[in-house]
């Protein structure tokens, strides 16, 4: 099994509100960021990909000068699906949940397609231990 993939978020002061608390809008990007880069690590080209759900469980509060990273970790792999599960961490631990399923997708046909064989191989190795 492949360790988790990790990436250091940099937080922007419009991310933020009055407070200094991270927008939840912000974690969408975050999350997105942390994807894209997953899949272009493994030399996937993303426009192959559609997001198809999102979903977020907030924990703690993140503010501005916290630092930041996400990890994502594969929950396994469909036909033409994939299922992500992200978690957004700070210094005092998980500020929030990702659920996410992109679809292996053509765009000419406006269809799902299959997952390639070695794609599917790679994900594998990230799915995680405890389900």
């Amino acid at each position: 099994m492949a360790e988790p993939h990790r990436i250091p978020i940099q937080l922007r002061f419009s991310d933020s509100d009055a407070m200094g608390h991270l927008n939840n809008a912000s974690y969408a990007h975050y999350a997105e960021l942390a994807r894209i880069t997953f899949f272009r690590e493994l030399g996937v080209e993303v426009g192959n990909l559609i997001l198809a759900r999102l979903a977020f469980d907030f924990h703690r509060q993140v503010l501005i000068d916290d630092t930041v990273e996400v990890i994502t970790e594969v929950e396994g792999v469909g036909n033409s699906s994939i299922r992500l599960r992200q978690q957004v961490l700070i210094e005092a631990g998980i500020a929030a949940e990702a659920s996410s399923v992109v679809v292996y997708f053509d765009y000419r046909t406006n269809r799902p397609k299959p997952v390639p064989p070695a794609l599917r191989e790679q994900l594998e190795a990230f799915i995680l231990a405890v389900q």
